[in-house]
């Protein structure tokens, strides 16, 4: 098993989260999340400035079994892609074992 979090634009969620479907993944959970990159920036609106570096992005988290991996990561690089910085990151990580509370059930069984 896996567990699989993507930080993307707030402005593709919508079109991850239906190619995630497409993939398989049917349960995910998402937070409004901020970060600061590489690139500082200063922008004047009506004569103010506003720092640019703080960036608004959503955090993806789900689990899913090993096979599920690399349709998922598939379909949130190609629905998550503008080519532009800050298009956002994929990690995968190991989970050692998952247990549903409700019927007690351990590993792949677990998930569903």
């Amino acid at each position: 098993m896996k567990r699989v979090e993507a930080i993307i634009r707030k402005s593709k969620f919508n079109m991850v989260q239906e190619a995630l479907h497409g993939a398989g993944i049917d349960f995910l959970s998402y937070w409004e999340v901020r970060g600061q990159g590489k690139v500082v920036e200063e922008r004047s609106y009506h004569g103010m400035l506003y720092n640019t570096s703080i960036i608004e992005r959503i955090l993806i988290s789900f689990y899913c079994q090993d096979q599920f991996v690399d349709s998922a990561i598939k379909a949130i690089l190609a629905s998550g892609h503008t080519g532009e910085i800050g298009d956002g990151k994929i990690f995968i990580s190991d989970v050692e074992k998952a247990i549903k509370i409700r019927t007690g059930e351990e590993g792949a069984p677990a998930l569903n």
